[in-house]
């Protein structure tokens, strides 16, 4: 009975997450998907692992249809991005390794792409394509450089953030965006635009 009880509040407030992500903000419906531009530069952290772990760097994906967003999936990317908050500590790669970028897998602290990359992975085994998990590299309102996974659904892009447990689609978060990997490459790097209800002499 309780065990039931209890379930029922679990979805309850899950469907109440996922209510908010698409009524909670006006502006987020006008511009739900980012809009990304040609080719750009690969980060230098991003191309030092792709030596490291090739196989990560060389997928293609052919299907490049985003993902179905529903209850479930909402709930997916909701427990993912707070769990994997909680399991690693925060520590930049200077304190982890002496060096100012190094990307890698974390096993109990990591920085902002490390979270990223565990993220990535977890999703990729609970069986989402990697077309629709993409590095994205952003700037903080303080102008510092982040990195987030943008998670591509029918109902926009959401990003998996270590400095929030909440879900927020894209365009209900402050940061800049800058680029992101390409749909269809892991190993290639597409600028991404500002959106149109944004002043051009606002983006940095």
């Amino acid at each position: 009975m309780f065990a039931a009880v209890n379930k029922m509040k679990s979805l309850g407030f899950a469907l109440a997450l996922f209510t908010a992500a698409f009524c909670a903000n006006p502006a987020a419906a006008a511009e739900p998907f980012m809009q990304t531009g040609g080719m750009t530069s690969q980060p230098i952290g991003h191309y030092e692992f792709c030596k490291r772990v090739p196989a990560e760097c060389n997928i293609k994906s052919r299907n490049v249809m985003p993902e179905t967003m529903n209850h479930d999936f909402w709930q997916l990317i909701v427990s993912v991005n707070s769990n994997d908050n909680q399991k690693i500590k925060p520590l930049t790669d200077m304190e982890i390794y002496g060096v100012e970028e190094f990307w890698a897998y974390p096993d109990a602290v990591g920085d902002c792409e490390d979270y990223v990359l565990l993220k990535r992975r977890d999703l990729m085994e609970a069986g989402i394509s990697p077309a629709n998990l993409l590095i994205t590299v952003v700037r903080k309102p303080d102008g510092e450089g982040h990195a987030v996974l943008t998670v591509r659904t029918d109902r926009g892009d959401f990003i998996l953030d270590n400095l929030v447990d909440g879900v927020k689609n894209w365009s209900e978060t402050d940061y800049t965006y800058l680029k992101r990997q390409a749909s269809n490459n892991t190993g290639r790097w597409v600028s991404i635009e500002a959106p149109s209800n944004i002043l051009v002499g606002s983006v940095q």
